[in-house]
């Protein structure tokens, strides 16, 4: 860890065991800047989100499993992730895999996978424990600005001068429908991959109407006045 790191854990509060030290070099080491800083700013947020909702780490959720899932999050869309599922699962398949050689438990795998697959499933991640939920809400934050008014006055700003944005929104936009087009079978359809893929590579547009009308079964589309 360089002396710039050594000083953002400390003046952050960023969790410092030796599965998070590798996890964050992990990271920061197969990410493009955008996405690294997007991962660290999830778990800022999530934080503050918790600590909004009286949530103590260490004693109501785990927060070090909080850390992994965010500073993880995103291995999907890098090489260190590449495969031809969609990328929330490649991720969560990443990080379990570089967790279980770190010896994290297998329930607390559990937990950073299900925090990275569901990580844009919006009301569904949260359902499966305080930890996911958690998660959820900070990377949510972070892309789509959910809650950003139930952080502290300050606080985002100083978040993001310490970890820039270099316009998020798109850039990441921009990777997952790179990867979709070269690799169709990362957008299933109805994901948000599949979304994205259609926004940006005009790709083909498959309604429930066409899955219902191909599957065989002489099934009849209703016509909705």
């Amino acid at each position: 860890m360089t002396n710039h790191e050594t000083s953002d854990t400390a003046q952050w509060g960023l969790p410092d065991s030796a599965v998070c030290t590798a996890a964050v070099e992990l990271a920061r080491g197969v990410s493009p800047v955008f996405l690294h800083n997007h991962c660290v700013r999830s778990y800022l947020f999530a934080r503050e989100l918790a600590a909004a909702d009286g949530l103590r780490g260490g004693v109501d959720y785990d927060e070090e499993v909080v850390f992994l899932a965010s500073v993880l999050h995103d291995l999907g869309l890098t090489e260190y992730g590449a495969g031809d599922q969609r990328f929330e699962v490649e991720g969560a398949d990443a990080a379990a895999r570089f967790l279980r050689e770190q010896g994290l438990t297998h329930d607390r795998v559990a937990t950073v996978w299900q925090s990275i697959a569901l990580h844009t499933s919006i009301g569904l991640g949260h359902r499966f424990g305080t930890e996911q939920a958690v998660c959820h809400s900070g990377i949510d934050t972070d892309v789509a600005g959910a809650q950003q008014d139930r952080l502290p006055e300050g606080f985002a700003a100083r978040v993001h001068a310490a970890w820039p944005r270099h316009n998020l929104g798109f850039a990441i936009t921009e990777a997952i429908a790179r990867d979709t087009q070269a690799n169709p079978m990362k957008a299933p359809p109805f994901s948000f991959p599949a979304h994205v893929d259609q926004l940006v590579n005009d790709a083909p547009r498959l309604t429930f109407a066409e899955v219902v009308t191909n599957a065989g079964w002489g099934d009849e589309f209703p016509q909705l006045a």
